[in-house]
């Protein structure tokens, strides 16, 4: 018998209930919008060899950027812009931004953040195996800071594992 505590039922039900990776990206982003209490969530999926990615995206509302893509792309070198996609690229934690407009430039590239995504608070939460970046999951808030607590960082971090396989195998069995 395990002690760990488990995550929230709508999030557990998502894993339990589906077995095609299709079909659990559809659940799981706005489960995780609906725990975490965010406006959206994208999963930006990328083979780390070909540079190739697909961006999934669900939104509370059409006001909210959509960063879906149309299929598969090639992804631009956001690192040389983009502090948190290099440190994805690292395969370095995940990263809880509480507020864009006051995050250090360390961290982020605020006019970036602004151009491109639009939100205020973000988790940059990084998928990663093998040294390698096949994933990041990103839930924001639009309009005003979030602190990000104990809870939030505890699911983030059970389910990026959770959602690990089902991203890989995706991924290699697109081909790209």
């Amino acid at each position: 018998m395990t002690t760990q505590a488990v995550l929230p039922e709508v999030l557990e039900n998502v894993f339990v209930a589906y077995i095609k990776p299709e079909d659990v990206f559809a659940a799981l982003l706005p489960a995780v919008c609906e725990v975490l209490q965010t406006d959206r969530c994208f999963l930006h999926l990328r083979n780390p060899h070909t540079r190739m990615y697909q961006n999934l995206c669900w939104r509370r509302s059409p006001e909210i950027p959509d960063t879906s893509t149309n299929g598969w792309e090639p992804e631009i070198e956001w690192e040389r812009e983009d502090p948190m996609f290099a440190a994805a690229l690292r395969t370095d934690s995940s990263i809880f931004v509480e507020d864009v407009d006051l995050a250090s430039s360390e961290v982020l590239n605020i006019n970036f953040e602004r151009k491109y995504l639009g939100h205020r608070a973000l988790i940059h939460a990084h998928l990663c195996e093998d040294g390698l970046l096949w994933a990041m999951l990103q839930p924001s808030i639009f309009g005003h800071p979030r602190v990000w607590d104990k809870f939030d960082r505890y699911v983030i971090h059970q389910v990026i594992e959770k959602l690990k396989p089902f991203a890989i195998s995706y991924v290699k069995n697109a081909g790209v």
